[in-house]
């Protein structure tokens, strides 16, 4: 072909595309087809044969057309009717329909957010996760086996950093809570049974150093109270009769020989102080002594006092009945304080100090709880129930606490000397190997930072190193957040790749 062909060919092409390009602008301005229609058309009107061009223009001139419409991506393609059902490729449904392809530009599309448009005050949709926080993505939307929708991951929902964020909206979703990290004394319970017994340095034997008979008997029944110096019984005894007898006259004799010889007075005053002396021994009240000493007559019977104030827990005198000196007839408890005997275990024992504080419960007076401290540890260990005895004074000012009452007690032992900052175990992931706690930041931002944990007591557990007091640490749906954590570090290693 000579230089006049080529000329006349490249003028005809230039005609052809001028008019495919006019065609294109005018159906795409009149509104009748879509920008790919219009290309469709254009393309089909210079594949069209004509005088003006050969064979080898009209190659060219598709290829151009070919090219405008793979300028825009197709992400996917989505049912005609514009339901949530969607194909990776080119599909037709069950009347023969295609399938309508989705573009990766930002224009409005009827279906669910795609991947690739933005939605209302998000960034662009880059994927979609798995609602349960599995390493698993999808490019378009879908559901899980459970029928729950894949959750768009929007651009500027990850900074790319340490943090992870979650919007506000499903942070209140799922329900999480924070606390803050607190300087607090950890103390590790130690709880035991006890029993209630009688404080001994408050139990009082009332018996006589005589023998004698019981007249009558005023307190005559076990579990009456009785204060100090109240009158127990009238008792008669022919040797404390004779002894009153003797020192009355002895005291005759020392007022009678006022004016005798020195050695007649000395010998009175001995058979006087003598005789006082046998009555003090038998235990005689002050005021009887008195009474006999500014000239009283000796008296047939006489009156035994409570040595103490208490309860009767034991009561032998019985009225009319003879009774041996040394022979018990009463025994009287002062129950305003009592002893808790705990059975502490022996790997426990290493954590009770006297003067530690103790709780008592009672099952028999259900919703109180009585405080005392420890006053002694007993140094043998029972071999068949591996236990130690540990005493407990308790107060019991309204007399509520009976002896061989049963307790339930609770020994705060502390396990740090100050004060270390603590955070609720709920806040702790542990893996066996590695403790991580998610640090609330603001805004919807939480880092997951790995900490070195201490004693554990009581539902806390002592931070070491990773938090500091002040800081607040999730306690609740902290699982949801690690696996969007665990999500962002798996995309990030599949990104690397």
């Amino acid at each position: 072909m000579n230089r006049i062909g080529f000329v006349a060919i490249g003028l005809g092409f230039t005609a052809v595309v001028g008019a495919g390009g006019f065609l294109l602008g005018q159906h795409a301005a009149e509104g009748h087809l879509s920008v790919p229609a219009a290309i469709a058309d254009a393309s089909a009107a210079i594949t069209r044969p004509s005088a003006a061009t050969d064979h080898e223009g009209l190659d060219t001139a598709a290829a151009v057309a070919s090219q405008m419409a793979a300028e825009r991506e197709i992400l996917y393609y989505q049912h005609p009717d514009g339901t949530a059902v969607f194909s990776q490729g080119p599909a037709k449904d069950e009347q023969g329909r295609d399938y309508v392809a989705v573009y990766a530009d930002p224009e409005p599309v009827a279906a669910a957010a795609p991947v690739g448009p933005k939605a209302a005050g998000q960034g662009r949709i880059l994927y979609y996760r798995n609602p349960m926080g599995l390493p698993d993505t999808s490019p378009v939307p879908k559901k899980d086996p459970m029928g729950m929708d894949y959750v768009a991951v929007h651009e500027g929902d990850d900074d790319g950093g340490k943090t992870l964020k979650i919007n506000l909206a499903k942070v209140q979703k799922l329900g999480v809570r924070t606390e803050e990290a607190a300087l607090r004394t950890l103390t590790r319970p130690i709880r035991a049974v006890g029993t209630v017994e009688v404080d001994e340095r408050r139990l009082t034997i009332v018996t006589t150093k005589f023998e004698g008979f019981i007249e009558t008997l005023r307190v005559n029944q076990t579990g009456q109270l009785v204060k100090a110096g109240e009158p127990l019984m009238e008792i008669y005894s022919p040797d404390l009769l004779l002894a009153q007898q003797e020192y009355a006259v002895a005291l005759k004799a020392v007022r009678s020989l006022q004016n005798a010889a020195p050695e007649a007075r000395e010998s009175a005053s001995s058979l006087a102080e003598g005789a006082l002396s046998r009555l003090r021994n038998w235990d005689i009240g002050k005021a009887q002594i008195a009474r006999l000493r500014d000239g009283g007559e000796p008296t047939r019977t006489l009156t035994l006092h409570a040595p103490s104030g208490g309860v009767v827990l034991d009561k032998r005198a019985v009225q009319g009945m003879r009774f041996m000196p040394g022979e018990m007839l009463y025994q009287i408890a002062d129950l305003s304080t009592v002893w808790v005997i705990a059975e502490v275990f022996e790997q426990d024992l290493g954590q009770v100090r006297l003067g530690q504080k103790a709780d008592v419960t009672f099952s028999a007076l259900p919703g109180t709880v009585t405080t005392g401290k420890v006053t002694f540890i007993y140094p043998t260990l029972n071999a068949q129930t591996r236990t130690a005895k540990v005493r407990i004074e308790v107060p019991n000012p309204a007399g509520t606490l009976r002896p061989a009452l049963y307790g339930a007690v609770q020994l705060a032992a502390p396990l740090t000397g100050a004060a270390v900052v603590t955070v609720p175990d709920s806040a702790l992931l542990d893996s066996g190997t590695r403790q991580v706690v998610l640090v609330e930041l603001g805004e919807g931002h939480y880092e997951p930072r790995p900490v070195k944990v201490g004693a554990r007591a009581d539902g806390l557990v002592e931070i070491l190193e990773g938090v500091a007091a002040g800081e607040r640490v999730v306690v609740r749906a902290n699982f949801l957040i690690d696996a969007e954590s665990n999500l962002k570090a798996a995309l990030e290693g599949f990104q690397s790749r």
